[in-house]
């Protein structure tokens, strides 16, 4: 009975030392529950508050950020289960060491922190994965207490884009490359978008959708960025977004590497109408449209010609907040040609640069 009762607890220690670990039973289960409609959260990012105590997103890079206070918390999300095998990838950021984890199940309760101080604790869930891999559901925290947190950031950029964006295929810390499933490789939190805003302390939204194009998409995708740009869901072009929740003070834009090389005036026109919906959207906004990362010595010249054309003709029409920047090199060290976690550092630091000479931030 001994030697049981001693496996029994060697178990238990096992478990409840990975973060990922679905539906623990410990004594401390007697804690509250703090549902998702708790004032002292805070939501960044396209939101579904339709129901306001299981708030439901798509988009990678969604984020929410809590203040606990004692040694333990427990989040409790619902993950869509897409196609009945889709598990989406949460980044897990306390008191700033992020930890990437997986959703194991539809309904998943994960320990996200134990054996921490008594203190005061900040904890940031941001979604890793995109909307063609499923929405997620928060819907509250088990912990001690949770406590009100600071104002939000009043700068807020919005990063336009495709899959690198989106931060796919960028992760092999722990999956390679051609193993496992696609979304296995993907890491909002630590993509390019997310990094410039924390180095701002500045609020972030990725309206991205892997395969995505201006005028053309890859892969068979039967949509493009602009008549999707108004939704929550824009992989399913459905819930449309009140852009009043959110103005950033600036936004990238990265497209053109689905589109591959087009008609320079068709492309350009199409760029040009775009930049229009984004304005009657954001008319205050400094617009920086972005040459591809990852762009070969094909594409890479023709979309800097492209870009350059776009720019003088908007300017021309009376739009002066309007810049370019061409990336210094391709960026493509992760799976499928993609930048991975380190180039997406150095696409940030580029990007640091020229956004501080732009916005004086």
């Amino acid at each position: 009975m001994k030697i049981a009762n001693l496996f029994l607890a060697f178990v238990i220690v096992f478990a409840t030392s990975n973060w990922a670990i679905a539906k623990v039973n410990l004594p401390v289960d007697s804690l509250p529950f703090f549902a998702a409609d708790n004032p002292n959260f805070q939501y960044v990012g396209r939101i579904d508050f339709s129901n306001a105590k299981k708030p439901r997103f798509w988009s990678p890079g969604v984020y929410i950020t809590a203040k606990f206070k004692g040694p333990y918390c427990e989040l409790l999300i619902t993950d869509q289960e897409l196609w009945g095998k889709n598990h989406n990838y949460v980044e897990i950021v306390i008191d700033g060491k992020p930890v990437r984890i997986q959703t194991k199940e539809k309904e998943n309760h994960i320990v996200i922190a134990q054996n921490l101080s008594d203190g005061e604790h900040t904890v940031v869930i941001c979604k890793n994965t995109e909307s063609n891999i499923g929405y997620l559901e928060f819907n509250g925290l088990k912990c001690a207490a949770l406590l009100p947190l600071p104002a939000k950031p009043t700068r807020k950029i919005e990063f336009i884009g495709n899959s690198i964006t989106c931060g796919a295929s960028s992760d092999q810390s722990v999956i390679p490359c051609g193993k496992g499933v696609w979304q296995d490789q993907h890491n909002a939190y630590l993509s390019y978008g997310p990094t410039v805003a924390r180095n701002f302390n500045a609020q972030y939204h990725l309206s991205a959708v892997s395969g995505i194009g201006l005028m053309h998409s890859c892969c068979g995708m039967d949509i493009v960025m602009p008549p999707v740009f108004d939704k929550i869901d824009m992989r399913g072009d459905s819930l449309m977004w009140n852009f009043a929740n959110y103005q950033p003070g600036l936004v990238t834009v990265c497209l053109g590497q689905n589109d591959g090389i087009q008609d320079s005036v068709i492309f350009c026109s199409n760029y040009v109408k775009f930049i229009a919906q984004l304005r009657a959207h954001y008319p205050k906004a400094v617009l920086l449209l972005l040459s591809s990362p990852m762009g070969d010595e094909k594409l890479t010249p023709v979309l800097k010609n492209y870009l350059d054309s776009i720019k003088k003709i908007v300017k021309k029409n009376g739009d002066k907040n309007i810049y370019t920047y061409f990336y210094s090199r391709r960026y493509h060290n992760g799976c499928d040609s993609h930048p991975d976690l380190a180039d997406h550092q150095l696409i940030a630091a580029e990007l640091n640069v020229v956004i501080k000479k732009i916005m004086g931030w």
